[in-house]
């Protein structure tokens, strides 16, 4: 894999998909790069090889070989992973995909973040069952072959898989903590720059500057300032794999100081420049269709 391929999540489903499927890997000591973020859809990560912790609405978890990992729409996760060879495929789908009258129940299994893992003969069944979604997806990502297979998938690790850990009572999105951040993680959600002080962010949330850097801390693990350039930095990724803007159009939409200050940003994140990474996502693209 290419060093500059580092963003752990560059893929945005295209309008009018209700799903996409990735095969990622990362060859030993090859840059890597996430940080706690949350998006708009509902995600698996099925695990070829792996090392490293899951964190998410749950705690903190360590993940071993063929782990799956299930993150759900606008829930807080991230990924801390050692610098050894590691490979994934990531699906990602609208809600709406399981949010219909005969996916009721097997709705009902996926509300909350969860780390799972299957016995061996049935992560078997898994992986056939993800390379059959990966090459249907490839042939044709809208066809009804291709939706039935990712249905088929869902169903079969709701059937099968078990919590690493049992489901707390209480996720820490409905900790006293995160819902004091509520107005600033809304924020984040909603805009892809917020442009706001240590001191305004608390304000808005109605805390003290150093409780509510307390509290942002202890839910994204970096403080704020961090995260508000990683958020930028992250939205410039998308951005580049979305759309045509011009790298200078996208360092003043995201209020950076200069071209030159968002490009040297951008490569001290990802250990690339914004225009080898926009032109290696291209052939990527390419090369996966082919």
């Amino acid at each position: 894999m290419q060093a500059s391929q580092v963003y752990c999540e560059p893929f945005v489903i295209e309008h009018g998909y209700q799903f996409e499927i990735h095969h990622v890997k990362y060859k030993t000591d090859d840059a890597y790069s996430c940080f706690m973020h949350f998006h708009e859809v509902h995600e698996f990560i099925i695990f070829d090889e792996i090392e490293g912790s899951y964190y998410y609405s749950q705690g903190e978890s360590q993940l071993k070989q063929n782990d799956i990992v299930f993150t759900p729409a606008l829930e807080t996760h991230d990924f801390e992973l050692s610098n050894k060879q590691k490979s994934w495929y990531i699906i990602q789908f609208l809600p709406s995909v399981i949010d219909t009258p005969e996916m009721e129940a097997i709705g009902s299994f996926f509300q909350q973040g969860m780390h799972l893992r299957l016995p061996e003969e049935q992560m078997a069944n898994i992986k056939q069952q993800v390379k059959w979604l990966y090459e249907s997806y490839q042939e044709n990502p809208m066809s009804e072959k291709s939706l039935t297979l990712l249905k088929l998938l869902v169903i079969w690790i709701a059937e099968y898989a078990k919590p690493v850990t049992p489901p707390n009572i209480q996720p820490i999105t409905k900790s006293l903590g995160f819902e004091k951040l509520t107005p600033v993680i809304n924020m984040f959600r909603q805009q892809t720059s917020v442009e706001l002080t240590l001191v305004e962010a608390a304000e808005l949330c109605h805390l003290s500057p150093s409780y509510f850097s307390r509290m942002f801390k202890k839910v994204f693990r970096c403080n704020f300032s961090e995260y508000s350039l990683r958020h930028k930095l992250y939205s410039a990724a998308r951005m580049l794999s979305q759309s045509h803007y011009s790298i200078t159009d996208i360092s003043y939409e995201l209020h950076f100081s200069s071209p030159s200050h968002f490009i040297s940003q951008f490569k001290k994140q990802f250990a690339t420049t914004p225009h080898k990474y926009r032109a290696d996502l291209k052939e990527r693209a390419i090369n996966e269709r082919l």
